[in-house]
């Protein structure tokens, strides 16, 4: 998977918005970081909750490690040539729901 390719999906999602965040670029909902990338980088930074990344950690994805920001594990670190993109995907729809406002999650979960 590339980046390209996690960013198209990332702004496929309702109201998702990508924008700078220090050197790194940001995927956003609402003004709330759900995934960032370094500049020309093959690492998608993803900030699932805690449930999420340890069932992603747990199924054994040789591709995913923790994101750590201190001692604190914020999310995952993802080695996008090596990742499963439905995987990728799952992760920023997870990340995604985490960060966005109510009426999108409802909105959201009315289509499915």
């Amino acid at each position: 998977m590339t980046l390209h390719e996690a960013r198209k999906f990332a702004l496929s999602l309702p109201e998702a918005t990508e924008e700078p965040h220090f050197e790194f670029t940001s995927f956003r909902i609402g003004g709330k970081i759900f995934a960032s990338a370094p500049p020309e980088s093959e690492y998608l930074h993803i900030f699932v909750p805690e449930e999420a990344r340890e069932a992603a950690l747990a199924r054994g994805s040789d591709f995913l490690e923790e994101l750590r920001w201190g001692k604190r594990v914020l999310g995952l670190r993802v080695m996008l040539p090596a990742a499963k993109p439905v995987e990728v995907r799952t992760l920023l729809e997870q990340a995604w729901t985490h960060k966005a406002p109510k009426r999108l999650r409802a909105l959201r979960e009315s289509k499915e």
